[in-house]
Parts: C-alpha cells; sequence; structure tokens
C-alpha cells in the first residue's frame, strides 16, 4: 500500500533550519508530484511546497518563498524541504503529499495521498 513517511521535524530556534524527509513507497514514485502540506493549531492546513514529477516545475506558498527549498531523488524515492530562515509562524505539522497531478494541486486540489506528518515547532 502507499506509504509516505516524514522525518526531520523538531524544536528549532527563530532564524534557524531544519531538513524534512519523506520516503515514499506503494507506487511509481517518479510519475507523480509530491510535497508538503502543513497545519498549525487552529487553522487551516496549506500547501507549502509541491515538486513536480518529471520537469521540475515547482511550487512555493508565498509565506515560504525565498526562505524553503523542495528537491526530490528519484533514485531514493525521496523528497526533502530545506527550511531555512525559521520564523515562529511556521510552527505546523508538516505532511508529506503526493498527487498524480501537479497543476491540480497547486490549484487546489486535496492531495490523493497524505503521510502521518512530523512536528516542526520554532521557538526560542
Amino acid at each position: 500500500q502507499v506509504q509516505l513517511v516524514e522525518s526531520g521535524g523538531g524544536l528549532v530556534q527563530p532564524g534557524g533550519s531544519l531538513r524534512l524527509s519523506c520516503a515514499a513507497s506503494g507506487f511509481t514514485f517518479d510519475y507523480y508530484a509530491i510535497g508538503w502540506f502543513r497545519q498549525a493549531p487552529g487553522k487551516e492546513r496549506e500547501g507549502v511546497s509541491l515538486i513536480s514529477s518529471s520537469d521540475g516545475n515547482t511550487y512555493y506558498a508565498d509565506s515560504v518563498k525565498g526562505r524553503f527549498t523542495i528537491s526530490r531523488d528519484n533514485a531514493k524515492n525521496t523528497v526533502y524541504l530545506q527550511m531555512n530562515s525559521l520564523k515562529p509562524e511556521d510552527t505546523a505539522v508538516y505532511y508529506c503529499v503526493a498527487d498524480f497531478s501537479f497543476r491540480a494541486v497547486v490549484r487546489g486540489a486535496v492531495p490523493g495521498y497524505w503521510g502521518q506528518g512530523t512536528q516542526v515547532t520554532v521557538s526560542s
């Protein structure tokens, strides 16, 4: 079955960095767009970043542009999110997601596959 397993979350001070990883299995990774959503307490979940399956197109939420970088390693079925200059407002549970359509998710569709999430807390 499909599995998306996140790792790399934790507690970091404002201005610090974290690198999230997501190991995927159970589907043909190369064919899927993959990325990250997040949900903070009391807030709606939001798309953070997504990378397409083939041409390397990327999407970033305005709130993270210039600070976060997404990448994928198809040989390892893994996607990464490098998060720099972290702010307290980045505190959330971060979910790895996958979907066949990069365009649909960028336009607001809910991704088809979700991981269990990893907590990121930015606090001094």
